[in-house]
């Protein structure tokens, strides 16, 4: 039985209920079964923080991703609701049902959760599983790819808008800023050098982002991706079948506005990222038009990001996998560190939005 290295093989027997020091390989092989799958016993556990992530073969030949879900209350932080998972998997669902390349999770034959085809429990995890998908990187400074993507996003944004969320957070200034850090300062335990140079960073911060928000006035809300970096993009070169990029991992779909799911995918200076906007809004603005006010909004989100991150890695720093994995989180140099980002994005708020 294969399994690749990684922090979370570390986990020792005994952990907290939550760790998932229980599920051991052969859980995983039990619950794919139970599911109605057959796996002819291979495994490989994927790089996944949050969640459990294994890609598991089949007797047929084939391959599937299985990602074990966090439990909503454990030992090692809060996570989401069953309802918010389902929401989820229904989003998804939308969104392939438009025929918009996304890896949605698979109707499952057996223990399922009530309600549901695609979420399954077995041994008190929570589980979906979904069709392997291969590819690679998007190249960013490619124009052309970066209207691609454009284009797509705006597809999603279209299925996004037809409804709403009623169970999935909001990605708004109390969800990302304001509870994060009013957690941070009730049990974050920073150590005593930098919780007031912290605090009064993220304060001072948060003051520009409601400005910011200020400035580009009630722009529209909707269901989105949520999380969308590079990495949670596959590109299939031209010239393979379904050539382009294919969204995954919707872990983080959120109700918010439609800038969210491309301020990541700009970097560089000023100059690199206007030509960077410039070739995605294009693409985008080919099936859906784009509020150029949410422009104001991208060191705004920028800066929530990093303060929901930081109390990310905090709720989950006695987590065993954490530990073997951000050595450096805690420490006097981190939150040193986090105020001045805080205090360098402060400056990058108030400079003029990009002109697209």
């Amino acid at each position: 039985m294969g399994q690749a290295e990684s922090p979370f093989d570390s986990e020792p027997a005994g952990a907290p209920a939550g760790s998932f020091a229980a599920l051991t390989p052969d859980v995983v092989l039990d619950a794919l079964e139970a599911a109605g799958l057959l796996p002819d016993g291979r495994l490989l556990m994927l790089s996944s923080y949050e969640n459990r992530v294994w890609m598991a073969h089949l007797d047929d030949g084939s391959a599937v991703v299985a990602k074990f879900y966090r439990p909503e209350q454990g030992a090692h932080g809060q996570r989401w609701s069953t309802a918010q998972i389902l929401e989820e998997h229904a989003f998804a669902a939308e969104l392939a049902a438009a025929e918009i390349p996304v890896v949605a999770p698979l109707a499952l034959a057996g223990a399922t959760v009530p309600g549901s085809q695609t979420l399954a429990e077995h041994g008190g995890f929570r589980f979906s599983v979904s069709p392997r998908r291969g590819g690679r990187a998007p190249e960013l400074d490619d124009p052309a790819v970066l209207e691609w993507i454009g284009r797509f996003l705006a597809r999603i944004h279209t299925v996004g808008a037809a409804r709403s969320f009623s169970c999935r957070e909001r990605l708004d200034i109390a969800t990302m800023g304001e509870a994060p850090l009013a957690w941070l300062m009730a049990e974050g335990d920073l150590p005593p050098t930098q919780r007031e140079t912290y605090r009064s960073a993220a304060q001072q911060a948060l003051d520009a982002v409601r400005e910011c928000f200020a400035a580009a006035g009630a722009v529209a809300q909707i269901r989105l991706h949520g999380d969308c970096h590079p990495g949670n993009i596959l590109w299939t070169p031209e010239g393979l079948p379904q050539p382009g990029p294919h969204f995954v991992d919707l872990d983080d779909a959120r109700t918010g506005c439609a800038v969210q799911d491309l301020w990541m995918l700009a970097s560089g200076d000023r100059a690199d990222q206007t030509r960077q906007w410039s070739a995605l809004i294009d693409g985008y603005e080919t099936v859906r038009d784009f509020d150029r006010r949410e422009l104001r909004l991208i060191e705004a989100l920028r800066t929530l990001r990093q303060i929901h991150y930081a109390a990310w890695l905090a709720r989950r720093r006695t987590d065993p996998a954490f530990t073997v994995a951000f050595p450096w989180f805690g420490t006097d140099a981190y939150w040193a560190g986090q105020a001045q980002q805080l205090r360098e994005q402060c400056e990058s708020m108030v400079q003029p939005a990009l002109m697209i």
